[in-house]
């Protein structure tokens, strides 16, 4: 008979080491070059996988470079460079409404706080939280995406299934210097392991560690 798991607190840790050996190299999937395109790719990225954001911002960016170049147009006329995504004409506004909001308040630049990212249409704390993280180096929060969302449910990290409480379970668990590294090597593991409709628990070196795991190949690991 299994043994009973430890508590959120005490498995995290391992958990992330794991997790670091697997990927020791997870990053920031999307391509940019400044906290504009960043900020663009990041909000783009919803319900939408990063290969084809990346496949789409080159063009996207050579025509909106920056604030400004947005802030001039309509959605419309974003429209046309991200017709391939999903919700693409809600993002179109959201694009031009928050470049012109940068221009208003920020003098077109990217603001490095939480409070002054979500005021930006379009924008949430998942976007927030990876802007700071890779533009600005500061770790606000743990970024909640639909694999960490997943991850973290099967893990038994957390009760919740929204995105700002479990954020906030997430956060206690690990140091703030490991909040955006662990998010990423979760991002990771859900990719190549723990798929949303097919999770290959028999493959994972977590499912020690993970009560859904351990219901699924029907470990004894105490």
């Amino acid at each position: 008979m299994a043994g009973r798991l430890p508590g959120p607190r005490r498995r995290a840790p391992e958990i992330h080491d794991r997790l670091g050996q697997l990927y020791p190299h997870a990053t920031c999937s999307l391509d940019w070059s400044t906290p504009w395109e960043l900020l663009v790719a990041t909000m783009l990225s919803a319900q939408c996988t990063d290969v084809r954001v990346n496949q789409t911002t080159p063009a996207l960016f050579a025509r909106f470079p920056d604030a400004a170049a947005a802030a001039a147009v309509e959605p419309t006329d974003v429209e046309p460079y991200i017709r391939c995504l999903g919700f693409y004409r809600a993002k179109a506004r959201h694009i031009v409404a928050a470049a012109r909001l940068l221009m208003e308040r920020h003098g077109g630049a990217v603001p490095a706080s939480m409070a002054e990212l979500l005021q930006l249409p379009g924008v949430a704390r998942k976007t927030g939280n990876v802007v700071l993280a890779h533009a600005f180096g500061i770790n606000a929060g743990v970024t909640v995406d639909t694999h960490v969302r997943r991850l973290a449910g099967r893990l038994g990290l957390t009760r919740h299934d929204d995105p700002p409480r479990i954020e906030r379970d997430l956060m206690p668990l690990l140091p703030r210097s490991e909040w955006e590294r662990f998010s990423l090597r979760l991002i990771f593991h859900g990719r190549a392991i723990c798929a949303a409709r097919r999770p290959r628990c028999h493959d994972c070196s977590l499912v020690d560690l993970c009560p859904t795991g351990r219901r699924s190949v029907g470990t004894a690991i105490v």
